[in-house]
């Protein structure tokens, strides 16, 4: 066939595949490819190596693995100088700033979370700022045509209880079809857990850890902090939410009154409801940071999530039209393959390019915004993100920590860590980092200290003691031995090489405690009208909480929320029974006892002696509770210069990229300030200085109360409105030196005391008297007599308990390093095995 008849001829096929591709034929045949393409993942059981076998997919491999070995750390991002970093100690501050910052939003959120709560309150308390829950403020910006991207983690239902499906669909009908903003919310969730979809990729053990938001590329915020039930916190961190003035004076409505130590999360779809009682409970008061990033570290951090985004959309939504690919300025052309993007022959969903307005237009595109030289860091791998695993999360903690000078500051959710190769099933290698720091302070006779910081008992509900607890103590035991047990954990890997490591390292738990105000007069409203506080504290989240647009499925979104017409009558007519009785005991006059008394822990919040009680005194008595201040932070603050934060654990879920998916971004700050170091001149980073004194002072109750209201709060706004106000003054100046003797001191001369006190009037475990389990019977017995966190004498007189509260100062309290020490904590069994014991490291 001549040339110019095969041109013809190929024209003529052309023209008949473009009429034909609007036909049912056309149609059918990308269905069958699809569909072939479908089944073809079962293939992918015998293939682990699927996404990286092809010439393309090595190609891509190659390209990143040459980014990554050029970069500090082996990140996927390079290091960037002048960006403007603000630190948020808790979650009062930093839920406040993400509200402000995302009703500013004009083009894009992205939103990457463990756990969302469309119902979470970004401000408080509730029922004044019911405009500012999270799906009405997503709402708004939606209705103003800000594209919104939210990434979940898809979880195991029967393991972990935060109901992503339910996220999904809520935030999916916020808009539903002919409303404003229809369409511009898109939630994905990932892992797939569907063997007919996902055969060969299925993940039933790690989870997506991320907690991050990037909004218009103008600014993000990353930490510890998911948007979801139980964050909310100030620094006082109170345990009560009982309101005799009023139920709608509630802090911590429906769901968000939490305490994992005695009931995990219930049916959390049904945000109004709450199965433990505030009227007999306290909750488990939360402690975190994060960090809000203007500069060029915006762009890694978005990079990250459009990289996450087109993986899940190939993943697991390649064939839904709902989902559409995102490009990126940078990332263009040969390279769009380095965020997965993706050109199928027939694809499915729109190429989408952001930012949506040229990235030149954003001001850190142009000059510097700040001081803070930071670094992106990130867990990632195959299961997560298509790419080869990166850990250069755990590469930037173990240099930054092995070159330490002074101190090594760590907050962590978790300590899981191996010395060397001796200690599987963990391998993490942070702990060696310590151990090659404190050895060489050591032998150079250099004061040097380890302190870290961690939670008391990890927050999984039951008693310690039982068989479901088998899971929880794994973890516990696992600490221990990276800690202290054992010949390769960190305290006898310096010992043996002729360090006194006590001399060096340091664990801390916190803990807080408070009152509930719940007087006779309450006790007898509730029985003169019938109806319990639980019931009223209800009918209040139904009140305030179901607003909004809910379902069950995307297919059948239907306004408003799904309690029942009925329930909700009833509900009322409780709420408004509870109200009528409120003069006939007394309600109606001011109530004087506070409904709090977590402030006298921390500066100038008086003494517990001194606050007003409505009642006896010795009624009184069963109103103080105490439960463990749950340290949630991913934190390290080395030398008060360079800090690390995000959402990554120390262990090995966190840190060996093969596993939970995580992101963190390293800082030093290249202003510098006058400080001083162990009692000499010090040039310290205003970063790391300035947030290690705002963090110590907290701990030792060197800072006021904090009230609910952040709106005149410098610290609760984001980093584009105002810096952080560090709060000058004596107790700035006190904390300035972190080797200081007289600080160091104060320290452990707090968390000696409190936690005497804590043993003394509550038994509070875990405690260095319990070495076997005999010992926690008769240390903690098990009976239904006294309420978890509360007093564990009820006959101590009444003037007793408030002298010894008077003593607690902040939330310091020693981690007992000697509990269960002669008993085995985690036996060998169906719950812990070899198959298992990656979950629990």
């Amino acid at each position: 066939m001549a040339p110019e008849e095969a041109k013809e001829e190929g024209r003529m096929f052309a023209g008949l595949r473009d009429r034909l591709k609007s036909t049912n034929l056309y149609d059918a045949k990308v269905g069958a490819i699809h569909l072939k393409n479908k089944v073809g993942k079962f293939g992918n059981l015998i293939n682990p190596n699927h996404r990286h076998d092809e010439e393309h997919e090595k190609i891509t491999d190659e390209k990143r693995t040459r980014i990554t070995e050029s970069h500090r750390f082996a990140s996927f991002a390079p290091e960037r100088d002048g960006n403007k970093i603000k630190w948020y100690v808790d979650g009062r501050d930093y839920f406040y700033a993400v509200s402000v910052a995302l009703e500013k939003a004009k083009e894009t959120i992205y939103i990457a979370d463990w756990w969302l709560s469309p119902e979470l309150f970004l401000r408080r308390p509730p029922y004044f700022n019911q405009e500012w829950r999270l799906d009405q403020v997503l709402k708004r910006r939606a209705e103003a045509g800000v594209k919104i991207y939210v990434i979940v983690y898809k979880e195991v239902a029967q393991a972990i209880s935060c109901n992503s499906a339910h996220t999904k669909h809520a935030l999916h009908a916020l808009c539903p079809e002919g409303s404003p903003g229809h369409g511009n919310i898109t939630v994905m969730r990932h892992p797939d857990h569907n063997v007919f979809e996902n055969a060969g990729d299925m993940t039933f053990y790690w989870a997506h850890h991320e907690k991050f938001i990037v909004i218009d590329y103008e600014l993000a915020f990353i930490g510890g902090l998911d948007l979801c039930f139980g964050r909310w916190d100030s620094r006082q961190h109170p345990l009560a939410d009982v309101h005799p003035a009023g139920v709608q004076n509630e802090m911590f409505p429906g769901q968000d009154f939490n305490n994992n130590r005695i009931m995990d999360f219930q049916t959390v779809e049904d945000w109004k409801s709450n199965e433990l009682s505030k009227a007999d409970y306290g909750r488990m008061p939360w402690h975190d940071v994060a960090m809000c990033v203007i500069g060029d570290c915006v762009y890694d951090i978005a990079e990250h999530f459009v990289l996450r985004w087109n993986f899940v959309k190939r993943d697991k939504y390649k064939r839904s039209a709902g989902f559409d690919w995102l490009t990126m300025t940078g990332r263009e052309g040969e390279n769009e393959d380095l965020v997965a993007v993706q050109r199928p022959k027939h694809p499915v969903g729109k190429y989408v390019h952001h930012p949506l307005s040229p990235l030149e237009n954003r001001s850190w595109a142009h000059q510097q915004q700040g001081t803070v030289h930071a670094q992106v860091v990130r867990s990632s791998c195959d299961w997560s993100s298509g790419i080869l695993t990166e850990h250069s999360i755990q590469n930037a903690y173990c240099e930054v920590i092995r070159n330490a000078q002074h101190f090594v500051y760590i907050e962590n959710q978790f300590f899981i860590t191996a010395t060397g190769e001796e200690q599987s099933p963990i391998h993490n290698t942070i702990g060696r980092a310590i151990v090659d720091a404190c050895v060489r302070a050591g032998k150079e006779g250099r004061k040097f200290r380890v302190i870290v910081l961690i939670p008391a008992i990890p927050g999984f509900a039951g008693d310690l003691r039982d068989d479901a607890a088998m899971g929880t103590r794994a973890i516990m035991d696992y600490q221990y031995r990276s800690i202290h047990r054992g010949p390769h954990s960190i305290f006898e890997q310096i010992k043996a090489q002729g360090v006194d490591p006590k001399n060096h390292v340091f664990f801390f738990n916190l803990r807080s405690y408070d009152r509930l105000n719940k007087t006779s007069a309450m006790v007898q409203q509730e029985e003169k009208s019938g109806v319990k506080y639980q019931d009223v504290q209800r009918a209040e989240a139904e009140e305030i909480m179901a607003e909004g647009v809910h379902s069950t499925t995307d297919e059948q979104p239907r306004l408003g929320d799904t309690t029942s017409k009925e329930e909700k009558e009833r509900l009322i007519d409780q709420k408004r029974k509870f109200e009528a009785q409120r003069g006939a005991v007394g309600l109606d006059k001011e109530v004087t006892s506070t409904d709090s008394i977590a402030h006298t822990a921390m500066l100038n919040g008086g003494k517990v002696s001194e606050q007003r009680w409505d009642d006896d005194l010795e009624k009184e008595k069963g109103n103080f509770v105490q439960e463990e201040l749950y340290i949630h932070g991913k934190l390290l603050i080395v030398d008060d210069k360079i800090v690390i934060c995000g959402s990554s654990n120390v262990n090995d879920r966190s840190q060996m990229g093969l596993h939970d998916s995580e992101l963190s971004i390293v800082m030093e700050d290249y202003n510098l300030m006058d400080s001083v170091m162990d009692g000499q001149p010090f040039k310290a980073g205003h970063h790391a200085a300035t947030l290690r004194r705002m963090l110590w002072r907290e701990h030792l109750g060197l800072l006021p109360a904090q009230p609910l209201d952040a709106l005149k709060d410098p610290n609760a706004q984001p980093a584009d409105v105002c810096p952080n106000d560090v709060m000058e003054g004596p107790e700035y100046e006190f904390v300035a030196d972190p080797m200081s003797d007289r600080v160091w001191d104060m320290w452990t001369t707090n968390a000696t005391t409190n936690t005497q006190i804590f043993r003394h009037l509550f038994r509070a475990d875990p405690d260095d008297n319990i070495k076997t389990f005999d010992d926690y019977e008769a240390f903690l017995p098990r009976h239904n007599k006294f309420k978890q966190g509360h007093l564990h004498d009820p006959f101590m007189p009444a003037e007793e308990v408030r002298q010894k509260l008077d003593q607690i100062k902040g939330h310091l309290v020693w981690m007992p390093l000697d509990f269960l020490c002669d008993a085995p904590m985690a036996e060998k069994g169906l719950q812990v095995n070899a198959y298992t014991e990656s979950i629990y490291t």
